[in-house]
């Protein structure tokens, strides 16, 4: 017997480790292949798949064209045309007389305060209502008392003074001439 029990001994350690290294290797998980994990788990108790989770937080996130859009706008070009092209024919004075008045306001017989009132009142109305060209009869003056008509200059210092409103002129003869303004609003 030439080998002593100290060496036998650790070569049975030394076959002992080995075969441990290989067994763990060779090792099987006891996991089922399609188990749930800990975060499915968690989303069944809670009454919905981990997929529909997944779908949930994949829709709450920021579409980045949509992002964008918000932070940056959308140009119409037609419309920013179309402005242009009113902006130009509302230069046009041509085009504004001819332009059709949406209300028309008589004044007539109506002492000054009477028909400022009603001038106020009857700009806030067609305002409210989105007009753009107003016509106001306040005659020529032919029956006033004294040599100055009162109405006429009355209805221009009206005009001057309102912030809503914006050009004015005389219509034609045939639709009152002198003895009516029309008015555009801003």
């Amino acid at each position: 017997m030439g080998k002593d029990f100290g060496a036998i001994l650790e070569q049975w350690e030394e076959q002992q480790a080995q075969a441990k290294k290989v067994q763990k290797g060779n090792q099987k998980s006891h996991k089922k292949a399609n188990a749930p994990t800990k975060e499915e788990k968690e989303a069944m108790q809670q009454g919905y798949s981990y997929e529909q989770q997944m779908q949930a937080d994949n829709a709450c996130c920021a579409n980045p064209l949509e992002v964008w859009l918000n932070r940056y706008g959308t140009v119409d070009k037609d419309k920013i045309a179309d402005e242009a092209r009113e902006d130009a024919l509302l230069h046009n004075p041509e085009y504004l007389k001819q332009l059709r008045s949406e209300a028309t306001l008589d004044l007539h017989g109506l002492t000054r305060d009477d028909a400022w009132q009603r001038l106020g009142s009857f700009i806030d109305d067609c305002e409210r209502r989105g007009f753009r060209k107003v016509t106001i009869i306040h005659g020529k003056g032919n029956h006033s008392h004294g040599t100055d008509p009162v109405l006429g200059p009355m209805v221009k210092l009206f005009i001057e003074q309102d912030k809503r409103l914006g050009r004015s002129g005389h219509p034609d003869r045939n639709n009152g001439g002198t003895g009516a303004t029309w008015v555009l609003f801003k």
